[in-house]
């Protein structure tokens, strides 16, 4: 994607089932997990590079020993850095004590981070502060075992005010207004109640409070408490947790829009934000790896008994598009599939803009997420020539000589790596005239592969604020001197923020949006938005399930072309000498290419949960009144 997005975050869990001497026996090392931990966020780093966490509980540890660790971090590289503080704490156990080496139960005794039960984060930052106090997992901590909580998760909530004034209600006091503490005090008020209530049944049974303990362990109904946590929720979320004790889950939102897999077998259950990260980590099938459901929670007890529990009634599911589109790692063979089918559906529109001359046009993308729907695009234009060859042969008939025939079989889709990304430039001066130069030169071009009588067609996954294309990539491009340059996305034109978790809250930087009004300037007709602004404004007292999306007004009264075609005039540079065009991928395609994942609100403005309409009319409000704040 040439304009940067923040994905929210990435979320991996280990339980392991045996013993930890099995996995020495084993495996060579009782550090399986960690191990396994180590590559799971790795194989995860594409969903969250400003911060990482790591936490792991030991199981059955005697009073006086501390049995969760964790640790966080903010460095450039921050997984690198949380996994060698880790490999020097360990080591320098080691050294002082080598007869810890050999001893299993010594190193889970005395050496941190060794646990059954581990919890690793990766994270953007698209809301509050990046510093490590921002990064999961958090931590509420309690002397009773069974109270203690650690939360990660990959999501972002709509309702957090009203989450937050619940919790008021309730009578906390919140350290801090961010929806991952707000949902972390949630669940632990329900965790605090159901063990206060527990301990009460077996006073009554005649059990002390030592006796208590362990049975509690026992009776501790975790899907009761997120049922009860999670009945107000609106947006789009994995939540991971762990309990003092040992039990574990992850809870994903009834919308399906934020992605969870698991697998299990009689080592380990794992549970992470995508799938081939599990299926290369561990090395299982793909059918292995099963996909969590909306409104579904895993539930590993202590003892181990893994359990899949309703929480929340689905509603219809709407997973994220995008992560079809650009965030999940391509190597999932379905992903694989989609992003091509992607680039093929598109080609239509492509044949139409250059007048089917393929022999005259140079096919590319911008690296690197949309290289794959670049392939799907070349095989469509394949298909095309082929068609071309065999017309003509067969109007040749049997006059057509055999230099002719080797003639029409040469011709193949032109294919050149044009756009190559100088990934250590950096923009490090804020002045506006020094970093736009900056900018124009994160790209470099391969040259002496255009002619000037070629169209050159360049393929993005998506287009968002068209700022790199638009300072960058198009002028760069020029400077080979095509004739036309055609800049195709693979998603639908992007006319709506996000609220589930990527960085996208405001209306006004979106190249769409920029377009529409712009048209509705040219046509006369801006006064519509004082209409939709008015409109929104009247619905600021209304329940969220009253709500709707007045802003779709903005678009309506032009066709997708038109709105295409104006965003090419905006992004078109004085300077730039070629015809400029832009094509999208239709919203329909895409529903054919990634039918599974139907989460298309960016695109239509159907948000999936009744507080997307709040954010989206707050957004507006927020553009017509300039002010700069998020809409959530």
């Amino acid at each position: 994607m040439s304009d940067f997005l923040k994905h929210e975050c990435g979320i991996a869990m280990i339980r392991l089932l045996k013993p930890l001497e099995y996995y020495k026996e084993k495996y060579g090392s009782a550090f399986y997990g960690v191990n396994k931990m180590y590559l799971m966020m790795e194989k995860q780093h594409n969903r969250g590079q400003d911060g990482a966490g790591f936490a792991s509980i030991k199981l059955d540890t005697q009073p006086g020993h501390r049995y969760i660790s964790r640790v966080r971090s903010v460095a450039q590289q921050p997984i690198q850095d949380i996994f060698a503080q880790i490999n020097e704490r360990i080591n320098n156990e080691f050294k002082l004590h080598p007869e810890y080496l050999n001893d299993v139960s010594a190193q889970k005794k005395n050496i941190p981070y060794i646990g059954e039960v581990l919890l690793g984060h990766v994270r953007y930052g698209t809301f509050g502060k990046n510093s490590v106090e921002s990064v999961h997992p958090f931590l509420r901590q309690n002397n009773w075992m069974h109270r203690n909580l650690i939360m990660a998760g990959n999501f972002n909530m709509t309702n957090v005010k009203e989450l937050f004034d619940n919790l008021i209600q309730l009578g906390q006091h919140p350290k801090d207004y961010t929806d991952t503490i707000t949902i972390m005090e949630k669940i632990g008020h329900f965790l605090d109640d159901a063990v206060s209530k527990i301990y009460k049944d077996l006073k009554k049974e005649g059990y002390n409070k030592q006796e208590a303990s362990p049975l509690i362990a026992e009776r501790l109904k975790v899907a009761k408490i997120l049922k009860r946590a999670a009945k107000n929720w609106d947006g789009g979320y994995a939540m991971a947790g762990l309990i003092g004790h040992g039990d574990a889950f992850v809870l994903r939102d009834p919308a399906g829009i934020r992605p969870a897999y698991y697998y299990k077998d009689d080592e380990v259950v794992v549970i992470a934000s995508e799938r081939p990260v599990i299926q290369t980590v561990f090395n299982v099938k793909f059918e292995d790896v099963k996909e969590l459901q909306p409104g579904q929670a895993i539930i590993t007890k202590k003892s181990g008994e893994m359990r899949l529990k309703q929480i929340l009634e689905p509603l219809e599911k709407k997973a994220c598009s995008f992560e079809r589109i650009y965030f999940s790692r391509g190597s999932d063979a379905e992903i694989y599939q989609e992003r091509k089918m992607l680039g093929k559906l598109v080609m239509p529109k492509v044949l139409k803009a250059i007048n089917n001359d393929t022999k005259n046009t140079v096919f590319s993308y911008i690296p690197n997420t949309a290289e794959t729907s670049f392939y799907g695009m070349v095989k469509m234009a394949d298909k095309f020539i082929n068609q071309k060859k065999t017309e003509a042969i067969l109007k040749g008939q049997r006059s057509i000589s055999a230099e002719k025939v080797t003639e029409i079989l040469s011709e193949r889709a032109r294919v050149e790596k044009i756009a190559i990304k100088d990934v250590k430039l950096r923009t490090f001066i804020t002045e506006d005239s020094s970093r736009d130069d900056l900018v124009a030169h994160v790209y470099d071009i391969t040259y002496g592969v255009v002619k000037p009588t070629d169209n050159l067609v360049i393929i993005d996954d998506s287009i968002v604020r068209g700022t790199t294309l638009k300072k960058s990539i198009l002028k760069m491009l020029d400077r080979l001197n095509p004739k036309k340059i055609i800049v195709v996305s693979s998603a639908p034109q992007i006319r709506y923020p996000d609220c589930y978790g990527i960085d996208m809250a405001n209306l006004e930087g979106l190249i769409a949006f920029q377009a529409a009004l712009e048209l509705l300037k040219d046509n006369n007709q801006y006064n519509i938005v004082e209409e939709v602004y008015k409109k929104c404004l009247d619905q600021t007292d209304l329940a969220d399930k009253e709500v709707v999306n007045f802003v779709k007004e903005i678009y309506e009264p032009f066709t997708d072309e038109q709105i295409s075609d104006k965003i090419a005039e905006l992004l078109d540079d004085e300077g730039i000498k070629a015809e400029v065009k832009i094509i999208f991928q239709s919203v329909e395609n895409l529903h054919k290419a990634c039918p599974e994942h139907l989460g298309d609100w960016y695109f239509t403005g159907n948000y999936p949960t009744v507080g997307g309409n709040r954010v989206v009319n707050r957004a507006f409000i927020n553009f017509y009144e300039g002010n700069k704040e998020r809409a959530y």
